[in-house]
């Protein structure tokens, strides 16, 4: 029958054997030195000279005079002196200087958060990872980096790496779990933002080129058109100018049926309109220009006109302006002449606006 037992080595009684006692204290000895293992230092590699009993250390790499060659075995202080303890696989001690939980994997310590959650299938803090190997059911989270007082630079940096350009890496934005937003480089290289209302029809908000760093906004209330016939202008009446050949109608925001422009949300939009003078029996024609608001009010700072000689197929008058709308509001271009009737000229008569804010 062996006289230890296989784990740590603990002395056991014989049935003959004398002064049991001594065999029993050694026993508990070993207990007290290596259960609820926890040490002062593991970085302390000559023994302090001055310690109380039991006091334990883990001797690092270069233990020195009593230490020596002791390199990663735990060093307790017993009866004046030093008695050491060979780790087996599978042994965790507590670190009470630096905090540390750290592991023996068969032939280091190894600090528990390093490698030795490498490889792991699922970490959940809360929750199951059925749904992502790694999840967290949290209310607040903190990312904070590593300040120079600390041993570090001071720097946060976290990395989302996709393995090609078509595949996606970025962050999706979800209500109860169906997603209503997503920004990252989702289905290329360039940055962009995108929101739904169904999780499957996404409406990009924000895109940036990789190649040029150009910002575009595909889904911005904007447009820009022009007539291609001559609108007719009678002497003294204002004339809402047909916009019937648009070079861009984002979110479909003017009707070219109507000639109107609707604001499909709330917000400050920029407008502009240019028209050309085309005679029609008479050069005394004078123009006239205006943006109006739901029909019935001028847009502040819209109204121009041209008083001086009129030159066919050369005079213009510009106007320009913004306004504050609400969703549902309506503008439009208009144009009149005094003196004498005339033509709006085609393809040169123009119009446009968008959502600055």
């Amino acid at each position: 029958m062996p006289d230890q037992l296989p784990n740590l080595s603990l002395p056991i009684l014989s049935p003959s054997q004398s002064q049991k006692h001594v065999t029993h204290n050694e026993a508990l000895r070993i207990l007290d030195a290596v259960t609820q293992l926890a040490v002062l230092s593991d970085t302390l590699d000559t023994p302090p000279t001055d310690t109380d009993a039991g006091a334990r250390y883990l001797v690092p790499v270069g233990g020195q005079n009593e230490w020596s060659g002791r390199d990663g075995q735990v060093a307790c202080y017993e009866q004046d002196a030093w008695v050491f303890y060979a780790p087996q696989t599978g042994w965790r001690i507590f670190v009470i200087d630096t905090g540390l939980l750290k592991a023996f994997d068969g032939s280091a310590w190894q600090a528990v958060g390093g490698s030795l959650l490498e490889d792991l299938t699922g970490l959940g803090i809360g929750v199951d990872t059925s749904s992502a190997p790694f999840s967290a059911k949290l209310n607040t989270a903190l990312w904070t980096a590593l300040y120079a007082a600390d041993n570090g630079n001071g720097d946060l940096i976290q990395t989302l790496n996709k393995e090609t350009a078509p595949d996606d890496a970025g962050f999706v934005l979800q209500t109860n779990f169906a997603t209503r937003a997503v920004l990252g480089l989702f289905g290329s290289d360039n940055l962009r933002m995108a929101v739904t209302s169904d999780g499957t029809t996404f409406h990009d908000g924000l895109e940036i080129d990789a190649g040029t760093g150009v910002v575009n906004q595909p889904n911005l209330p904007r447009f820009a058109g022009v007539t291609n016939f001559d609108n007719f202008g009678a002497f003294g009446t204002w004339v809402k100018i047909a916009i019937n050949t648009l070079s861009y109608n984002d979110q479909a925001s003017f009707d070219a049926g109507t000639n109107v422009f609707t604001a499909p949300v709330d917000g400050f939009y920029q407008f502009g309109g240019h028209l050309l003078f085309k005679e029609d029996s008479s050069s005394n024609a004078r123009l006239n220009v205006r943006l109006l608001l739901n029909g019935t009010t001028p847009v502040a700072g819209s109204f121009g006109g041209i008083t001086g000689n009129h030159v066919d197929g050369v005079t213009f008058a510009n106007t320009q302006a913004a306004a504050q709308l609400t969703a549902g509001d309506t503008v439009e271009l208009q144009g009149m002449f005094t003196g004498a009737s005339g033509y709006f000229q085609a393809d040169e008569t123009a119009f446009w606006g968008y959502k600055v804010g």
